[in-house]
């Protein structure tokens, strides 16, 4: 499930923090590392199990609704389609998933607020409307039903990110808002593989396709802090009468981890190199952080005529 792209994200976090806080080993960086990989998969999990709680929740309503509309009088005939939607239960009886949060002590409690929002905006979505009045549904209509709670209500909604926050601080984990994006396109893409005759015995997606990706990221890791000197070295002299201790933290490590990869890893192409760190620089750094890490790095790369790679 974790891609190179996370990898990178994850080892310029872990380094921040390392070298912010002054006093870690490398093993303590190490770890840290391994456990900002099972927060994301904790957020994986807990979002397979919104599921099941929105379910939950949207059964409970009818009931409440039910129970008012008797002692009115008045008439109610609610759809169950949403509560019996095949998906849903599917991933309720999936033994992985049910394994998975009970071990890792993962569950929607301090969320629920975020659970009461997504089915308040459903209950205003059109795509909703549709689904349940509509005279029959396969299993088809189920599953995207579930497709476009995630991607059309969940991103955008503030209180359930806000309740999110709320988890994450609870369960100690770490930078869910951040990673929900990509971890929702990983939810969907499970979602996409479940089919009617799925089973219980469904796996789900593993944290890494393959041990090749957490090997690049410890060695990244690692790289990156035995060439600490070697790097803050290089890019000084490629500063261009800049003074070094104004560089943001930040810019100076999302450089660091770029040399690291550009240095040891010439089977990945410096331009591919280049963009992800960039991108990174986008999303984590000053507005203008982008420009200055390609222009160190471009001047550094020129300087080795390491474009002979590209």
């Amino acid at each position: 499930m974790i891609n190179r792209s996370m990898v990178r994200t994850h080892v310029v976090q872990t380094l921040f923090a390392h070298y912010e806080q002054g006093d870690n080993t490398n093993i303590q960086a190490r770890k840290e590392l391994i456990k900002s990989f099972n927060t994301t998969y904790d957020l994986y999990l807990i979002l397979l199990e919104f599921v099941n709680e929105l379910t939950t929740y949207a059964e409970a309503q009818m009931k409440e609704r039910l129970q008012k509309a008797r002692a009115t009088h008045s008439r109610y005939s609610p759809s169950r389609r949403l509560i019996e939607n095949k998906l849903a239960q599917q991933l309720f009886l999936n033994k992985e998933l049910r394994n998975q949060l009970n071990n890792r002590h993962l569950s929607w409690e301090a969320g629920l607020n975020g659970v009461a929002a997504i089915y308040q905006a459903l209950e205003e979505a059109p795509f909703y409307h549709d689904y349940i009045y509509a005279m029959s549904a396969t299993y088809q209509d189920d599953n995207n039903m579930w497709r476009k709670i995630m991607s059309g209500l969940v991103p955008f909604n503030q209180e359930f990110i806000s309740a999110l926050e709320e988890m994450e601080i609870h369960m100690d984990a770490q930078n869910w808002t951040i990673d929900l994006e990509v971890v929702l396109s990983y939810v969907l893409k499970t979602f996409r593989r479940f089919q009617e005759d799925t089973t219980p015995e469904e796996p789900l997606l593993p944290i890494f396709e393959n041990n090749e990706e957490l090997k690049f990221a410890e060695d990244l890791l690692q790289y990156t802090i035995e060439g600490h000197d070697e790097y803050q070295e290089l890019i000084a002299n490629h500063l261009h009468g800049w003074d070094p201790q104004r560089i943001p933290l930040m810019d100076m490590i999302i450089l660091q981890v770029a040399l690291a990869e550009i240095m040891h890893f010439p089977d990945i192409a410096i331009q591919i190199t280049l963009n992800e760190y960039i991108e990174i620089a986008k999303e984590y750094s000053g507005e203008k952080s982008h420009l200055f890490i390609n222009g160190v790095l471009d001047s550094i790369i020129r300087e080795k005529k390491l474009y002979i790679n590209l």
